[in-house]
């Protein structure tokens, strides 16, 4: 069926990048010079995500307490033609405006028929996770507020159609996390990013009953958890000279693995109306792994520590959303995972992003869908989950 015009697109996972004065402008005075903030390189700097490799001049990149993290636009490609496509920009004038202006970013939106989307982060991670390996915890709380200051300043506020309100956290402090929720709690934030596996950087794990306090919060406010792919730190390295496309594309295992964790832990049974959205996980995969979890269930769970009433596939179609970009698979299977389980991504700016295209590239996708079916994936099953109505 046509994307007809009624139906507007609601993105559940888009990025942004940090402006260079987001943690200038909020950092208290103390914190300023070791804070986040833009430099320019000469060619000495050494790259603290690259084992002591120096970054080449010319660069704008990101310091924050004396180390240099040069991944300033994190894939930031958006427009650029396919034989043009790299890894990374090295400075703001080689991204489009929308990156991180966000008049820029809803006219891009206004071109791609794309009315409303949810944010991650780029330079702190899309869960924060950064921010977690600083020593000085209280500048680490502080640089998690002032992102939510800016994108609640800067973003929401000014355009509350256009952006669904989500914070981040400073997940290793559970009762600063509750407090920082507490902080903004008039914002209405509708989601919170958190590590698709936070024992994978060294926290208990969704099995544990650590995470309890905060996931009581979060179900009582109805807020959603998002998992994106790679907040864990872990990718899937297949051998040392295995191109980086091998990596890429098994980054929805990630996903695959978060699923499992979550069907066989006391989460779901503990917050029965919890809900999590598995961000740029893809849906291809649910339908097996669903199956495969309740054999397991069926035929493993009298002499494991799982719970013996409910079954996996039970609980996902109960507090678990499956997002796709471009998934024609799932689609195609849409029924066994469930019509109402799924969201569609733009992923603006990032290479997998086909804006301005992506009204056409649904409407490619979702061909042989029903009206009605169109309409939950684009759109309303995202509304609902995220409680964000229409204007």
């Amino acid at each position: 069926m046509p994307l007809e015009s009624h139906m507007q697109l609601v993105s559940v996972d888009d990025h942004l990048i940090e402006h260079p004065r987001v943690w200038r402008d909020r950092l208290p005075q103390k914190y300023r010079d070791i804070g986040p903030t833009i430099v320019e390189t000469t060619g000495d700097e050494i790259d603290s995500y690259g084992f002591g490799q120096k970054v080449s001049k010319g660069r704008q990149v990101w310091q924050l307490d004396g180390q240099i993290y040069p991944e300033l636009g994190l894939n930031a490609v958006a427009g650029k033609p396919r034989d043009q496509l790299g890894t990374d920009p090295v400075r703001f004038d080689e991204m489009l405006p929308g990156c991180y202006d966000p008049a820029a970013r809803v006219a891009d939106m206004d071109v791609d028929g794309v009315q409303a989307a949810l944010l991650f982060p780029s330079f702190p991670r899309f869960a924060g996770t950064l921010f977690s390996t600083l020593a000085d915890r209280e500048l680490a709380r502080l640089c998690i507020r002032a992102w939510n200051d800016f994108v609640i300043e800067e973003w929401f506020t000014p355009y509350p159609d256009r952006f669904i309100p989500m914070a981040i956290l400073p997940f290793w402090d559970l009762d600063e996390s509750i407090a920082e929720l507490d902080r903004i709690a008039d914002h209405d934030i509708r989601s919170i990013s958190l590590p698709e596996n936070p024992a994978k950087l060294g926290y208990p794990s969704f099995h544990s009953r650590h995470w309890n306090p905060l996931f009581a919060v979060l179900e009582e406010r109805s807020i959603v958890i998002n998992l994106h792919f790679g907040t864990s730190g872990q990718v899937q390295r297949t051998s040392d000279d295995a191109p980086m496309a091998v990596m890429m594309n098994l980054m929805g295992t990630n996903s695959m693995a978060a699923t499992s964790d979550l069907l066989f832990s006391p989460v779901f049974h503990t917050f029965p109306n919890l809900k999590v959205s598995l961000s740029e996980g893809g849906t291809g995969w649910i339908p097996w792994l669903l199956e495969r979890a309740d054999l397991i269930w069926e035929r493993h769970r009298f002499y494991q520590n799982i719970n013996q009433s409910v079954r996996p596939s039970e609980l996902f179609r109960r507090n678990i959303w499956g997002c796709f970009i471009v998934d024609q698979y799932g689609i195609d299977n849409r029924h066994a995972i469930g019509v109402d389980r799924l969201m569609w991504e733009c992923d603006y700016p990032h290479s997998d992003s086909f804006w301005p295209n992506s009204r056409k590239i649904v409407e490619e996708m979702c061909h042989a869908v029903p009206s009605d079916e169109v309409h939950q994936i684009v759109e309303t099953n995202a509304r609902k989950l995220f409680r964000f109505p229409r204007a």
